[in-house]
């Protein structure tokens, strides 16, 4: 907090976001994440930053080979991937009743599977379904125990 940081443009992605490096004082903050593994590596975005490529992968691999944070998962889904299958399930079908124990309990009536990133109600196309606590993901906003009411 409280730190200036410095931004590096490598390109604008299809959805017209910014993909930079970011860095405070001279450190990566990219870099640091992947190493910690908080991130993942893009390899598409690589070509525009030749300076810290070989550092990221490396950095990747280290985190995937201590199975650091996202790489401590038994079959982690890349973020891109992820996103894809959401929106597939979203304009296809709504996601499968429950039947697997990767499934979180606090949604009995359907599965999401545990440790799901960036999922809100945009992701899902349930509507006004059992949420039991915790409700790690926030579906319950109002705490009446029906999720993605509105």
């Amino acid at each position: 907090m409280g730190q200036g940081i410095t931004l590096r443009a490598i390109e604008t992605d299809k959805y017209k976001r910014l993909v930079a490096e970011v860095f405070v004082e001279n450190r990566s903050v990219n870099l640091n994440m992947v190493q910690e593994g908080q991130a993942v590596v893009y390899r598409q975005y690589l070509k525009g930053c030749p300076q810290s490529k070989d550092s990221l992968l490396q950095g990747e691999n280290t985190a995937k080979q201590q199975r650091l944070a996202f790489w401590n998962q038994a079959n982690p889904v890349m973020p891109w991937d992820f996103r894809h299958r959401a929106t597939q399930k979203t304009t296809s079908q709504a996601i499968q009743p429950q039947q697997q124990n990767n499934c979180d309990p606090s949604y009995p009536d359907f599965c999401i599977p545990k440790n799901s990133p960036d999922l809100d109600c945009r992701n899902i196309s349930q509507r006004r379904f059992k949420v039991l606590p915790p409700d790690p993901y926030g579906f319950d906003r109002d705490g009446d125990g029906i999720g993605c009411e509105r």
